[in-house]
């Protein structure tokens, strides 16, 4: 599962001058690559930490995002719900008055057609 890590050459070049300005009077070439390759490891590291947290980062934005995203569908669904129920009671409203005027007019026939 552990992977190895390698640098690339910006990284090894970056801590080899690190290690080089570091360096003690009597350091050997050795012992200045070893720190060299200490440093290299934790620059690594340390893009290894950034990428992942902004691997995090950017899943928590999503996340908020989708959230979002669905608070303002169901927002609509239940706008769009209301809505519907006002419609489909108000459209009774035409019947009912088509029927009173039929009712009407059958009425005030019934009523001319007797006198």
């Amino acid at each position: 599962m552990n992977k190895k890590i390698v640098p690339s050459e910006q990284t090894q070049q970056d801590a080899l001058a690190v290690a080089r300005a570091i360096q003690k009077p009597g350091q050997t070439k050795e012992q200045t690559k070893l720190i060299a390759q200490g440093i290299e490891k934790g620059i690594a590291l340390y893009k290894k930490q950034q990428k992942e947290k902004s691997r995090q980062a950017d899943r928590a934005r999503k996340k908020a995002l989708k959230t979002k995203q669905t608070s303002a569908e169901t927002q609509e669904s239940e706008e769009f719900n209301e809505l519907d129920a006002t419609t489909s009671t108000s459209s009774f409203l035409p019947w009912i008055l088509l029927g009173l005027s039929w009712a009407g007019f059958i009425a005030y026939w019934f009523v001319q057609n007797q006198q």
